[in-house]
């Protein structure tokens, strides 16, 4: 069968399995344009920005585990995808981004709405590709996504001249791809996994530390009867919430920079620490020189340059978090050792005291709207049970301290790179993705203002998103900082003109509301959760002081995290904003 480039596109995409496409046409990618309007088995979801596209692209796959697709034109077209792009590259998102381009012919030449998309992507893809002939077209898109969606997951951008869209040659999409030197492995080697299985045993304190690889890999069963079988405590990242139901019992909570007291302290003391699909971060470790000094590590990971990258490892395991997770239990499990009863009976009671100081409790209050008594209201409304995105800053972090999540795919989250911007329009790819769930975007009066076009993309597809915007009227994690580390010079942290997101939401077509009152915070949400038709912004007015705590200071160690002034015992500053 003989077909245009252009349609090779879109049939390429069936055969693949897509259901969404999330785009925004123009001059280059005219021909794909018209190729999806002879079809309807392909959905094509017209955002209101680029970065809107790659960020909802991203949610949806976030929210589903399979590959987000973009389209865009050239130019201007391309480099607005950029952050979103990156957003997705620093949380190993499997993305396909669809790129038009200028013909061939003038490929070099400062065309109008030309960039180089090749040069321009390749510091923050997987991959990247241009199509300079129709004939390789279908082959490349096929690798796009085989890329995408194996190994360390990522965003592979294919960048197609207008030329190449409308040329004509026949037409076969391969059943699979094999890339030289590109051969992911899944399976650890079985003397690494014996090792670390005798590490594991014979440990006093030791510390099971989980990220966003659990996530990525469905590895979310594998680690409870890891955790389970062994009785170790077990800390999530950012990225690995819900990797471990937030009510299991051996479950400390998140760790890292504004993690719980109990999960930082037993990072700091531990004596064997197993990490599983996370990447040491900055965020997480803090000072490295600091970090977990008495630790033997075992690391896995499917990306072996992430393995020793930031930290010393002992054991490296190179392999699928599921599959290697399958493997150390079995071998656990086939044992005839048994971890140190009596150590690790210590060693809880150890925790057990961290866990006493209640490092994530706060001051409710009848005058003003607490941030974390709104997440946890909505938790409880929702059950636990809701889809929430989030974008950067305070309003991320009371989000993932207080809205406790028992499954994976539930937190949709900027992490890597802390994109603003990211939540309203991730919720739309969630949503899409799961039509008939409950899907909340925690978000603020900073961060919203960066996509809220979006909510004409919301509107045009009746999509009823729950806005809970936590206004505090300042950029509050810029204002954290410079009142902790600036001596509250607040510059240009603080919003002077926001706008009635009331009258804002009913100017897109949604329902508004303002809440005051802390009485009134339960009543809004339950509401709102209600209202199954309609997109729901609930503008929170918060208390402008609230701080995020606990919190380890840039430089400082596990062991030096800063709590909220009354847990420590100290009487809370007078404080005063600008």
């Amino acid at each position: 069968m003989e077909l245009t480039g252009a349609q090779i596109v879109v049939q390429s995409l069936k055969d693949e399995g897509v259901d969404i496409v999330f785009g925004y046409p123009g001059g280059a990618a005219l021909h794909i344009y018209d190729a999806f309007y002879a079809q309807e088995e392909v959905r094509h979801i017209l955002v209101r920005h680029e970065q809107g596209a790659t960020h909802a692209a991203d949610g949806y796959a976030r929210a589903t585990g399979k590959p987000g697709v973009v389209l865009v034109t050239s130019g201007p077209g391309v480099t607005n995808t950029i952050t979103g792009i990156a957003t997705a590259y620093m949380d190993s998102i499997p993305m396909v981004i669809l790129t038009a381009q200028v013909p061939t012919s003038l490929i070099g030449d400062d065309a109008f709405q030309e960039v180089d998309t090749f040069g321009i992507t390749r510091p923050c893809v997987k991959h990247n590709y241009l199509v300079r002939d129709v004939k390789d077209l279908a082959t490349t898109i096929k690798k796009a996504f085989f890329i995408a969606n194996s190994g360390r997951p990522g965003p592979v951008v294919v960048d197609i001249p207008k030329d190449v869209t409308a040329n004509k040659t026949e037409y076969l999409y391969p059943e699979t791809v094999q890339i030289r030197s590109y051969a992911p492995v899944k399976k650890g080697h079985s003397k690494q996994i014996s090792r670390a299985a005798k590490l594991l045993l014979l440990a006093k304190r030791p510390v099971i530390y989980s990220g966003g690889g659990i996530i990525l890999s469905g590895a979310s069963g594998e680690l409870t009867a890891l955790v389970d079988i062994l009785g170790y405590p077990c800390t999530n990242t950012l990225m690995g919430l819900g990797g471990l139901a937030s009510d299991h019992p051996q479950f400390l909570g998140m760790l890292g920079m504004h993690g719980t007291y109990e999960a930082n302290m037993a990072m700091y003391e531990c004596d064997v620490m197993l990490a599983v699909g996370a990447r040491f971060d900055d965020r997480v470790t803090g000072d490295l020189k600091k970090f977990s000094p008495h630790a033997r590590i075992i690391h896995i990971d499917i990306d072996p340059a992430s393995i020793g990258k930031n930290v010393r490892v002992e054991i490296p395991i190179v392999g699928d978090a599921s599959v290697v997770l399958g493997q150390l239990v079995s071998v656990i499990r086939g044992s005839a050792d048994q971890p140190d009863a009596e150590s690790l009976g210590k060693w809880w009671e150890q925790i057990k005291q961290w866990q006493s100081r209640d490092s994530l409790g706060f001051e409710t209050s009848t005058e003003v709207i607490k941030p974390q008594f709104v997440v946890q209201k909505l938790h409880e409304i929702t059950g636990g049970d809701a889809f929430v995105t989030s974008d950067v800053g305070q309003h991320q972090m009371w989000a993932a301290q207080y809205y406790g999540f028992s499954n994976p795919r539930r937190w949709i989250n900027s992490g890597g790179l802390g994109t603003m911007g990211f939540g309203l329009p991730a919720a739309i790819g969630v949503q899409l993705a799961h039509p008939g769930a409950t899907v909340a975007c925690v978000t603020s009066e900073a961060s919203i203002m960066m996509c809220i076009q979006e909510l004409s993309t919301c509107k045009q597809y009746d999509l009823p998103l729950k806005i809970v915007n936590l206004n505090n009227r300042y950029m509050g994690m810029v204002r954290q900082w410079q009142e902790f580390f600036y001596d509250r010079r607040y510059s240009h942290s603080y919003m002077d003109s926001l706008p009635d997101f009331v009258e804002l939401a009913a100017s897109f077509g949604h329902v508004g509301v303002k809440i005051e009152n802390p009485g009134d915070v339960e009543d809004a949400l339950r509401e709102a959760i209600a209202t199954t038709d309609k997109l729901v912004f609930l503008d929170f007015i918060t208390d402008q002081t609230e701080n995020v705590y606990p919190m380890i200071a840039a430089g400082a160690g596990h062991n030096q995290m800063v709590l909220k002034p009354s847990a420590d015992g100290s009487k809370p500053p007078e404080r005063e904003l600008a």
